[in-house]
């Protein structure tokens, strides 16, 4: 694994080097569209313009490489405006998967005046009588909550821990508490969006928008629940949010539709499966959430599990045929992730997210079990 690791971070180097001079002026890489020859890219407010800069930073923190480290800066400063905006909740992902990143590698003041502004923004969206924050501003729904958001949670918690008000910590706990108890079915898979009242607090609805169905389990938001309360364990050392997130790791660790080479199928609950599409983003973001979710497991049996499903998923992603080869896709990391099926978009391509979260693993795993020996 050590030679893996190291042998995939040196190729993403290279490959995001090239990438670099495939992506326009003030835009943020999304995906590759394989019929037009060229990455697709979005505007600074997507909710994933914080990706690219997030894995450049992670790249330029293994490689000491001063062309990644220009670029990663370059991306800051585009995207630095959404510090501001309270339009999206996925601020977090914005905002501290990038600068978050940025900050711990550099300790930058200003990068930490812009995580504590992008906070600020980011609780305007929390609803009291809910005790939630706010997902999308779109739809039929009154107040729609995704499992996605967990993830926002994490430039919460950290601003309150470096100087911002602590009532951001507070409101993270209330998210993800209000969220384990509504978005979870016994069996613990997740609903995608779970509508509220806004004035009585009251569930309206369950169901999916990205999902095969409201109730299916649809896989990255599985990801995204596993990785949500790992971290928020983390932040809180909470034993509830531990709880949770081995909950969901049974589930998807037995669940009998989880191919052996662990990278899921967009939906569990797909009807064509095992001729369902894979969702690459979907195991990456599940990597790196195994990898920290093993060191707090409640026994060694269960973090031993945790630490073979990660290194399962990494040797899967860096090998055919998730793995794109130098020159191959613009420069992206890793093919094969699903955006959104039901929506008939980005369907069996790259996806800037599933590199990010790739990156994160192979950086986490390299430190905690490999430095970690030498």
């Amino acid at each position: 694994m050590a030679k893996l690791v190291d042998q995939e971070l040196d190729l993403a180097v290279k490959q995001y080097k090239e990438f670099m001079t495939n992506i326009p002026e003030n835009k943020s890489p999304r995906t590759y569209d394989s019929t037009k020859g060229k990455i697709t890219t979005m505007g600074k407010t997507a909710w994933t313009a914080g990706f690219y800069p997030g894995t450049l930073w992670y790249l330029y923190e293994y490689s000491g490489d001063s062309a990644i480290k220009t670029e990663a800066k370059k991306q800051l400063k585009f995207i630095e405006p959404d510090q501001h905006f309270t339009g999206s909740h996925d601020i977090g992902f914005m905002m501290y998967c990038s600068f978050g990143t940025a900050y711990r590698i550099t300790q930058n003041p200003h990068y930490k005046k812009v995580l504590l502004t992008s906070a600020a923004s980011l609780s305007t969206r929390f609803n009291d009588t809910v005790g939630a924050i706010r997902s999308w501003d779109w739809g039929e729904w009154k107040f729609p909550v995704i499992i996605d958001n967990m993830l926002n949670l994490e430039l919460l918690c950290w601003a309150s821990k470096n100087g911002g008000n602590q009532k951001y910590i507070q409101e993270a706990k209330s998210h993800a508490n209000v969220t384990m108890k509504n978005h979870f079915r016994p069996d613990y898979s997740s609903f995608h969006v779970v509508n509220y009242d806004p004035s009585t607090g009251k569930v309206i609805s369950k169901g999916t928008w990205q999902g095969l169905a409201d109730t299916s389990a649809w896989a990255r938001g599985q990801s995204w629940g596993l990785y949500g309360y790992t971290m928020m364990y983390r932040e809180t050392k909470d034993s509830a949010y531990l709880n949770q997130a081995e909950h969901i790791a049974h589930y998807i660790l037995t669940n009998p539709h989880l191919p052996e080479d662990m990278i899921p199928y967009w939906d569990y609950d797909s009807p064509k499966i095992p001729n369902a599409y894979r969702d690459v983003s979907a195991a990456s973001a599940m990597a790196s959430a195994f990898t920290e979710l093993s060191q707090f497991a409640t026994t060694d049996k269960k973090a031993q599990k945790y630490k073979d499903a990660a290194k399962t998923i990494l040797i899967s992603l860096s090998n055919p045929p998730y793995r794109c080869k130098l020159g191959e896709d613009g420069g992206f990391l890793l093919k094969h992730s699903v955006g959104s099926k039901p929506g008939g978009v980005e369907i069996d391509v790259p996806l800037i997210y599933a590199d990010y979260y790739y990156v994160e693993a192979l950086i986490r795993y390299k430190n905690l079990f490999i430095n970690k020996k030498s």
